[in-house]
């Protein structure tokens, strides 16, 4: 069998097709690359990264194959020899490249591109009837061709879906709101017309209530590489943006997120129909490039559209319950069996019976953290009884707050001599045999010397427990205990209580002498004050 291979995004879908041979002896899977892609690059690369071995083009037209699977009609597939399965790479075919083809068809659903002249077309798999009655419409027999099987990418969000709190852990996001931002590449892109969305919303969303993520389309970031991309996105990543890898990890992330911020790309669609009905909101329309009366035009015209990044908000709690679903099946059939039915159709073309058993999807790998933590904050807090509401956003990307805070060793120069907070996470185990490390009491004393525009510095110790010394040199232990909200233990970053304690002090010239309650977002944590251990004055840090 020959995987013909045109793009990164293209393999990526053939890749979660293949493990219906899996276990098979009888399957021996060969790759190649189908020249003519402005992204072949980087198709030569994940191709590499998946472990593949890639069969020269010349080799691969000189050879016979029992089935060519790929998943982009372009190029000269005409060329190779064997009967083709054809799987879309995206959902929905709401998009059209007006460049390419026919300008008022997508390219998954453009005879221009199908109809090859050589017949070798044995099956083109589709996620819904509604996809084969469009196509028989242009063509009927291609549509002959054509087999509803369902979506095998959409099949591992499904089965990842228990997996959701394990993803939301690895990412660091707690008791925030996850809101994903998604862009599909070209001129019409919510990346190429939005740049500076990812930004500003990380400039208007308290960091302890919400964590942002970006997923970019495979082709965009083939388009820009790797090192401009972040180049691009550098003061929303050092904002603390999630930027997920383009295989596997962005659907995880996209089953972990709360809320969606969508352009006209697939990834609108995959988020419908997974997300459990969480609101999605529309942030571009895709300009000439959105194919009318397709799924993904149908809900960008239900849904709330976020005009400015400070409307996130109300434009989230505009969405209206059941427009999602709604969508999801019009794009989608079959959800949950495609593999089955892929295999079924696979095997039958090449005359074996299948192995015994289910077959399944692979579950979707943990995601990894933001690439960059928030090292310094503009801190606004109010003070109101006995509590102080602390709201927290990376610091220059918004207006200046009551406090600057900035984590010692992380934040850059200028925002740790001028922070009043100052405060230090818990650091690594020392892997080296020979190590050093400060106490926790000489370290906020040391800070407090070098710095004399800090009036406090903390140590944080551990979850909920650090050491705090004030101007005056006086010593406290703090402790933040978690908020309990549906069974779930909540726990808040110690740092806001720090600063929650800079602003209580500031207005009332002392500490509190109770408890102190910590308000973030919808939620209160308990800060309480004690008189420093031993243990808690001598631990490293």
């Amino acid at each position: 069998m020959l995987v013909a291979v045109r793009s990164a995004v293209a393999l990526y879908r053939l890749l979660d097709v293949l493990p219906v041979f899996a276990g098979d002896p009888r399957v021996h899977r060969h790759f190649t690359l189908v020249p003519g892609s402005e992204f072949d690059v980087d198709a030569l690369a994940a191709v590499d990264a998946a472990g593949a071995r890639t069969l020269p083009w010349d080799a691969a037209r000189r050879r016979s194959f029992d089935l060519v699977l790929t998943a982009s009609p372009k190029g000269a597939l005409q060329l190779l020899r064997g009967e083709r399965v054809l799987l879309p790479h995206g959902a929905g075919f709401g998009k059209t490249v007006p460049s390419e083809g026919s300008a008022a068809f997508a390219s998954g659903l453009d005879p221009a591109y199908l109809d090859t002249g050589d017949g070798a077309l044995a099956l083109y798999a589709l996620a819904h009837p509604d996809q084969v009655a469009d196509l028989a419409a242009r063509s009927p027999a291609l549509a002959d061709r054509a087999r509803v099987t369902g979506d095998p990418t959409l099949e591992r969000l499904l089965a990842a879906r228990p997996l959701r709190d394990r993803y939301r852990a690895a990412l660091g996001t707690g008791g925030r709101r996850l809101v994903v931002l998604t862009s599909t590449w070209g001129p019409e892109s919510l990346l190429r017309r939005r740049p500076e969305l990812a930004r500003d919303l990380l400039a208007h969303l308290p960091c302890d209530e919400y964590q942002v993520a970006l997923i970019v389309h495979p082709n965009e970031r083939s388009r820009m590489g790797r090192y401009e991309l972040r180049q691009h996105l550098a003061p929303a990543l050092d904002a603390g943006l999630v930027l997920p890898g383009p295989y596997e990890e962005w659907a995880a992330v996209l089953v972990a997120a709360d809320a969606a911020v969508c352009d006209h790309g697939s990834t609108a669609l995959y988020f419908a129909a997974v997300g459990g009905d969480r609101p999605l909101v529309g942030a571009y329309d895709g300009g000439g490039e959105l194919l009318p009366g397709s799924p993904v035009a149908t809900l960008l015209e239900q849904v709330p559209h976020l005009r400015h990044p400070s409307d996130l908000r109300q434009a989230l709690a505009a969405y209206r319950p059941g427009t999602a679903a709604a969508a999801a099946r019009a794009a989608f059939a079959e959800q949950g069996r495609a593999l089955s039915h892929l295999q079924r159709e696979l095997y039958a073309l090449l005359g074996l019976t299948p192995p015994p058993g289910p077959v399944e999807a692979r579950p979707l790998p943990v995601p990894g953290p933001a690439p960059r933590t928030v090292a310094a904050f503009d801190v606004h807090a109010e003070v109101t009884g006995g509590a102080v509401r602390v709201t927290r956003v990376p610091g220059g990307l918004g207006p200046a707050g009551h406090h600057l805070a900035a984590e010692h060793g992380a934040a850059g120069e200028r925002a740790t001599r001028t922070a009043a907070v100052l405060y230090r996470r818990p650091q690594p185990a020392p892997a080296a045999p020979h190590a050093s490390a400060w106490r926790a009491d000489a370290w906020t004393a040391h800070v407090l010397d070098s710095y004399p525009a800090a009036r406090v510095a903390a140590a944080l110790l551990d979850a909920g427990r650090g050491l705090l010394r004030l101007r005056d040199g006086s010593l406290h232990t703090l402790r933040l205990a978690p908020h309990t909200h549906n069974g779930r233990l909540e726990y808040a970053d110690p740092a806001a209580a720090v600063s929650a304690l800079h602003a209580w002090h500031t207005l009332h010239g002392a500490l509190p002498a109770g408890r102190l309650d910590c308000l973030l977002g919808e939620h209160a944590f308990r800060l309480t004050l004690e008189q420093p251990t031993a243990h808690d004055r001598a631990h490293p840090v």
